[in-house]
């Protein structure tokens, strides 16, 4: 379903959507650190990512509606179920990293891609073409580098890795209902109405399983602050845009890039050292995401852009 002419009088750059997305992805890039930072269990840092977000995304969303414009009920029940979907990806990928291991984690959770190709075929009828596959096939094998021995070492699926499985199929599902709500409403709206959504979900979660909320150092709330900011804010608002631009296999896989981003981050930063795998696997990665950006470019009434 495309956007009414009369909501887009123009089309929007593809270049454009690309740097806002290359922006986004490196905003992202910096989630792990703010997380370490903040020294808090996965289950707050993720509520509190959420919900420090909503205090700029709902008054600005109010403040930059346009008169009369009113979204229609299945673009909001698309963008509350994204947020929903965001929430659960967030919590089964946090207990994935405490229950287990976190390498084994964050290649499992890689398997979004896979999980948006085949929904995007099914809702969408778009059907991957090979070069998407042959992107995803160098991303893929490049972030079994950047993990690297840890998957041998730990090759049984167990509880933690099933989660984080599962983390990768909700967030595979918000990538598709973000795609689907952004065809009407505009990705400020999208990024307050979801934000909502899903720190409610989080803040649910965190009083049933009883993790604490409060009483945290004051550096504790300046990374959660930064990771609410430059993350959810910056990071999450220029990907929710760029969905609504861009073809959804192309936009989850340079999601991927985020892996390489944390790793060199991370040295100066968190005082961790890159070994040679880790590099050549983020080598990889990026050479994906660049064979999947070099598809053919779609038309502006596959993909319609949407109000600014």
């Amino acid at each position: 379903m495309s956007a009414p002419a009369s909501a887009r009088p123009h089309a929007p750059s593809h270049a454009r959507a690309y740097a806002v997305l290359a922006l986004g992805v490196f905003a992202i890039g910096w989630s792990a650190l703010f997380v370490r930072w903040s020294g808090v269990p996965g289950w707050t840092s993720a509520f509190w990512r959420l919900a420090l977000a909503q205090i700029v995304f709902v008054p600005w969303a109010f403040a930059a509606r346009r008169p009369g414009f009113r979204p229609s009920r299945s673009a909001v029940t698309a963008a509350v179920i994204a947020g929903v979907c965001f929430a659960c990806d967030l919590a089964l990928f946090n207990s994935a990293v405490m229950m287990g291991s976190a390498a084994n984690a964050t290649l499992l959770g890689t398997n979004a891609p896979i999980f948006v190709a085949l929904g995007a075929w099914l809702l969408y009828r778009d059907k991957p073409t090979r070069r998407f596959w042959a992107g995803f096939a160098l991303s893929f094998a490049g972030m079994i580098a950047i993990v690297g021995m840890d998957i041998i070492r730990h090759p049984q699926l167990g509880l933690g890795d099933a989660f984080a499985v599962g983390g990768a199929a909700f967030y595979a599902g918000y990538l598709l209902y973000v795609r689907r709500s952004r065809q009407e409403i505009d990705a400020l709206t999208f990024s307050a109405i979801s934000g909502v959504a899903a720190a409610l979900t989080l803040l649910v979660i965190c009083l049933v399983i009883g993790t604490p909320l409060s009483g945290y150092s004051p550096q504790s709330w300046w990374a959660l602050i930064g990771l609410a900011l430059v993350t959810q804010v910056g990071g999450h608002l220029s990907v929710a845009y760029a969905l609504g631009q861009l073809p959804v296999s192309v936009t989850s896989v340079a999601l991927l890039g985020q892996a390489p981003i944390t790793a060199i981050l991370a040295v100066p930063l968190l005082h961790e050292r890159l070994s040679a795998l880790q590099i050549v696997g983020g080598g990889l990665v990026l050479a994906g995401i660049f064979v999947v950006n070099r598809m053919p470019k779609v038309t502006t009434a596959e993909y319609a852009p949407l109000m600014e």
